[in-house]
């Protein structure tokens, strides 16, 4: 795991008003109020490389972060080093809210991939629950939110087979990527055969089996950088998953 320590950047390269993932379709759109809140609320944007630690478990951080590009995963250690990842994070998802709420963090954040994030104050979480309550319910969406996918988890590790876990997760994750990436052609997950034998409580070499069986039925392709979805469709008929519903979500 790298130590690296991302710093922000001194200056913005978007504005709030400018932001390239508002005018996609995944997202509500901001009342003007709003807007103006949200951009005195970001302070700046932190660069972040692949492989990078952007949060750590039992740290005090003073800040949040949203996903303006790259992605990121969640995950905690066992005291012999054993990691599960908990979920993934993409452009739109907001990282570190736990913190904000729990005192200090109870997970670590790497970056999968080279990262874009926005910046903001702990401190002003207060002034935003205070006077948006519209921004205080697009938190409380949020975090209802990655309780539902956390369950849908739980349901892949405890009932479906490892043939269905593994077509879950990809089309999981291809799902959510396609609305906050707003994907038209094929996509690349940047995950390894690792992450998903750390996501899914699997052994690599058992992964690795499962991951075959999925190329072999042409529904994804593995590469140098990472698993290409070929049949979305195919994944979700393979796990017995109805897929995610189209409502808009917030994007802080």
């Amino acid at each position: 795991m790298s130590s690296q320590h991302p710093q922000p950047t001194p200056s913005r390269q978007y504005s709030c008003e400018k932001c390239p993932l508002r005018p996609l379709p995944a997202f509500r759109e901001f009342e003007s109020q709003e807007l103006s809140f949200v951009s005195t609320f970001k302070k700046g944007e932190l660069a972040v490389d692949k492989g990078a630690t952007v949060l750590v478990e039992g740290s005090h951080s003073a800040h949040l972060f949203t996903v303006l590009s790259g992605w990121a995963f969640r995950y905690k250690l066992l005291p012999d080093g054993r990691r599960q990842i908990l979920n993934y994070s993409m452009p739109g998802d907001l990282i570190g809210l736990q913190g904000s709420l729990m005192g200090e963090m109870q997970h670590s954040v790497e970056a999968l991939s080279p990262m874009l994030l926005c910046l903001f104050e702990r401190d002003q979480l207060h002034e935003l629950y205070r006077n948006y309550p519209g921004l205080a319910y697009d938190i409380t969406w949020i975090a209802s939110r990655e309780e539902r996918m956390l369950d849908e988890n739980l349901l892949s590790i405890g009932r479906r087979t490892a043939l269905e876990r593994a077509a879950y997760l990809i089309a999981f994750i291809s799902s959510r990527a396609r609305a906050g990436l707003d994907v038209k052609a094929a996509l690349q997950i940047p995950i390894t055969q690792q992450h998903i034998a750390d996501t899914l409580g699997l052994s690599l070499v058992h992964t690795n089996k499962t991951i075959r069986k999925l190329i072999d039925r042409k529904l994804v392709l593995w590469r140098d950088g990472g698993c290409e979805v070929v049949d979305h469709e195919g994944l979700k008929r393979l796990a017995r998953w109805e897929g995610l519903g189209k409502e808009r979500r917030p994007l802080i």
